[in-house]
């Protein structure tokens, strides 16, 4: 069986490649434990100087598979027993790991694929990718540090409309929204890698230390507190009579008949 992580290095860049394309590259548990662990690998190795993290495949994250039956209709929120692990990673992408994170958005993202994405410090987008928020459309709010990360790139109001609306965003709105910072043309695998190569080469000491403090301008006064707020109504919210209705209406193909309950 192939590893759904695959793990490589350009010179002074880890890549990590999230290889479940046949599954657009939904997010497990396992999958969720081995992207934290290389991550944290990276941090600590003194030869790594940036990480790019990209998808395999024409999706980048379609977010957490809860149905890992075979079927190819992407999941994408967190369950109870992976809130946890996305806490984590959400703190390690964005505070605890020093060296700059770019992601590579190669194709689709959706709920904690957004998430994932908007973790990193940088995003660069395929013509091809696509955002969808996820979350709302089975009734329940972000996790995965969303609603930190993306209100802080687009603003509160831009925010708000894109959690909200329920839409497929593609790259050229989400290049103007501000939640990626450039469209690659061309050769996108390259262009990324010439990108992360080109952080790498970034004083590793100058990288640091600017990551350290654009990060605690940018934080909530208390993280933890939020990020556990935030895990805790996600919960609340797929354990709703209304997400049980969003579920089977999206099954049935039909509107859903919220109760607010």
């Amino acid at each position: 069986m192939p590893q759904s992580l695959q793990v490589e290095d350009a010179q002074r860049l880890r890549v990590l490649r999230l290889n479940r394309p046949e599954r657009k590259n939904a997010l497990t548990g396992d999958l969720i434990q081995a992207l934290t662990g290389a991550i944290r690998a990276a941090a600590t190795d003194d030869d790594v100087w940036a990480i790019a993290i990209t998808g395999n495949g024409d999706a980048f994250c379609s977010g957490l598979d809860l149905d890992q039956s075979g079927d190819d209709e992407p999941s994408d929120e967190s369950t109870a027993e992976d809130g946890d692990g996305v806490h984590n990673l959400s703190v390690l992408m964005r505070v605890d790991c020093g060296k700059p994170i770019v992601a590579g958005v190669n194709g689709v993202a959706v709920g904690l694929g957004v998430s994932l994405a908007m973790n990193a410090d940088i995003r660069i987008a395929a013509p091809t990718a696509r955002f969808h928020p996820g979350y709302a459309r089975v009734a329940t709010s972000p996790d995965g540090g969303l609603t930190w990360t993306l209100t802080r790139a687009l603003g509160y109001e831009r925010a708000m409309r894109f959690l909200l609306e329920q839409r497929m965003v593609p790259a050229a709105e989400a290049l103007a929204l501000g939640m990626v910072s450039e469209i690659a043309e061309g050769d996108f695998d390259a262009r990324l890698l010439e990108y992360g190569t080109m952080l790498a080469g970034v004083a590793p000491l100058a990288a640091r230390q600017t990551k350290r403090m654009l990060v605690r301008a940018d934080q909530p006064p208390d993280l933890a507190a939020h990020l556990g707020q935030e895990i805790e109504l996600a919960r609340h919210g797929l354990a709703s009579d209304d997400s049980a209705e969003a579920v089977r209406a999206m099954v049935a193909k039909e509107p859903p008949r919220f109760t607010g309950r």
